[in-house]
């Protein structure tokens, strides 16, 4: 792989990953329409999330911080059953929310025979020769958005998190790990504007609570790469990985410009036009035998 190919990726993970368009649905039309197959390296893949990652302990590091710090607090107060749910700091309240928001995750983990779990089931979305999921998906994103956008113009916003916000944060987090076309950001912040959280506060605990799940994914996709034995060039590699963490400070800062501008709803537009297009575009092909795309090339 080439310096500035890495450079290229890094470029666009660190632009899709946060901001509200759905990296993986964009990617499966890609695919789709320009006839591309192959997984690509993965080792790379890995790294470049984890450049992205990055991006958000950059722009958090002190929140990070005071939550690593504070988790052994936590720690100890249960240990010497101090705890109080109903005695919690801000740090605290943050930290058992973002706990139970992490608790629908595991529904993916859950087995459904023959030695697959239900997230390998739901995988099939993204890897059927049919787009017709992704454009449902993006149009399910474009609710969110333009709803999420709506309802903080008439909507108190709400200073705290509790329980029922945090569970139905981290569900739309899940939905938007099983299903192409559905914005991680996009759906998680969406679903903190619709309760009344405050915008600032949604972003950072959107992109704070993608951090258990990216590194449990990539600790699990670097496992297999180890395995298959793969290697990628180190200079590209930094090239991508720092591209990627550059890009996504950058997208993060102008994510949190975008909310207070409210510009949220425009995202929601584009998701809903895309989705319209991608819809009508999979029942052409599915009724009339017709695939529209390029000649499938490897790559």
């Amino acid at each position: 792989m080439s310096v500035i190919k890495a450079i290229i990726l890094g470029l666009v993970q660190g632009i899709t990953e946060f901001l509200p368009v759905s990296s993986s649905g964009h990617i499966s039309l890609f695919q789709h329409f320009l006839g591309v197959s192959g997984d690509g390296s993965l080792l790379f893949s890995v790294m470049l999330h984890m450049g992205t990652l990055a991006a958000v302990f950059i722009v958090y590091y002190q929140t990070i911080w005071d939550l690593l710090t504070e988790a052994i607090r936590l720690i100890k107060d249960i240990i010497h059953k101090k705890f109080s749910i109903k005695k919690m700091n801000t740090t605290r309240r943050m930290l058992v929310m973002l706990f139970f928001s992490c608790i629908p995750l595991l529904l993916l983990l859950i087995p459904t025979g023959g030695g697959m779990l239900l997230l390998d089931r739901v995988s099939v979305f993204s890897e059927d020769t049919s787009i017709l999921a992704e454009g449902i998906c993006f149009l399910f994103t474009a609710f969110l958005l333009i709803y999420g956008s709506y309802i903080t113009k008439t909507k108190k916003a709400n200073r705290k998190i509790n329980t029922t916000e945090a569970l139905s944060i981290g569900i739309s987090q899940t939905l938007a790990a099983a299903f192409p076309g559905i914005s991680r950001s996009g759906a998680t912040i969406s679903t903190g504007l619709i309760f009344g959280i405050p915008k600032k506060l949604i972003v950072k605990y959107s992109f704070i609570l993608a951090i258990p799940a990216v590194l449990a994914a990539n600790a699990y996709e670097f496992k297999n790469a180890l395995e298959t034995g793969e290697t990628v060039d180190p200079l590209p590699l930094v090239a991508g990985v720092i591209t990627a963490a550059i890009v996504g400070v950058i997208s993060i800062k102008l994510l949190n410009f975008i909310l207070k501008k409210d510009l949220f709803k425009y995202f929601g537009h584009y998701c809903f036009l895309l989705g319209v297009i991608v819809i009508i575009i999979a029942l052409i092909e599915k009724f009339t035998g017709t695939y529209i795309g390029v000649q499938q090339v490897q790559v």
